[in-house]
C-alpha cells in the first residue's frame, strides 16, 4: 500500500514551514506567512502532528534547524517546474553547505552557458525552499539579491550552514574567529555526498 500524502508544520527560527510529503518524496515547502506566496496543499494530504517518524521530510528539516544535518537524504517531486527549472534544480542540488555559486556559474553546471536571469527566474519558481538550496545562489562579487522568502532569511541560511558571503578584503582589519571571505565558497566544485536529494523528472 502506498504511503499516504501527508502534510506538517515545522516551526523554525525564521518561520513555520509547511511541507507536503509522501513516505521520503517532498512535493512543496510552503512557509506560513502572511504576503509570501504559497503553493498550497494538494487535495487529499493530510496533517501529520509531531513527533515526526526519524528520516521523514518534517523531521529531517527539524533536524536541519538545529543543526543537526546539514544534507537531507529525500526524493524531490516537486508539483511544478519546466524542465528547465528541473535541471537547474538539480544543478544547485550539487552545491553543498557551506558554499554558495553565483546564478552565471550555476547556468553553466546546469549546462546553459549564458542564462543567468533564467535562472534566477527557476530559483524564484523553486517550490521547495531550503530543500532545493536557492539561498546559496547569490550575485556576482557576493550580493545577497532575490529571495522571495526575504533577504534577511537568505543572509540566515548562509550564516546558518556557515557560507556568509562576505566580499573579499571588502572589510580592513582582524575577522572575527572562524568568519571566512567570499573566495573560499564563490563557485567552487561540488562535493558529492553519499547521501545525494534526487529530483524526478515528470
Amino acid at each position: 500500500m502506498a504511503d499516504p500524502l501527508q502534510y506538517a508544520d515545522v516551526p523554525t527560527p525564521i518561520g513555520t514551514f509547511r511541507v507536503v510529503y509522501q513516505g521520503r518524496s517532498v512535493r512543496v515547502v510552503d512557509l506560513l506567512e502572511n504576503g509570501i506566496a504559497q503553493t498550497g496543499l494538494p487535495p487529499g494530504s493530510v496533517r501529520r502532528k509531531p513527533p515526526f517518524p526519524a528520516g521523514s521530510p518534517p523531521r529531517q528539516l527539524h533536524e536541519y534547524f538545529r543543526g543537526g544535518r546539514t544534507d537531507f537524504d529525500l526524493t524531490l517531486d516537486p508539483d511544478s517546474g519546466s524542465a528547465f527549472d528541473r535541471k537547474v534544480w538539480a544543478a544547485l542540488g550539487e552545491v553543498p553547505a557551506g558554499r554558495t555559486v553565483t546564478y552565471g556559474a550555476l547556468a553553466r553546471r546546469a549546462g546553459f552557458p549564458g542564462a543567468a536571469r533564467a535562472v534566477g527566474g527557476a530559483m524564484h519558481r523553486n517550490p521547495i525552499p531550503i530543500v532545493i538550496p536557492c539561498h546559496r545562489v547569490i550575485g556576482l562579487g557576493g550580493a545577497i539579491t532575490g529571495y522571495g522568502l526575504g533577504l534577511w532569511r537568505k543572509r540566515w541560511l548562509l550564516d546558518h550552514e556557515g557560507a556568509w558571503p562576505i566580499r573579499s578584503r571588502s572589510a580592513e582589519g582582524p575577522r572575527p574567529r572562524g568568519q571566512q571571505t567570499l573566495d573560499a565558497h564563490l563557485d567552487l566544485p561540488a562535493i558529492r555526498t553519499a547521501k545525494r536529494t534526487i529530483v524526478r523528472s515528470k
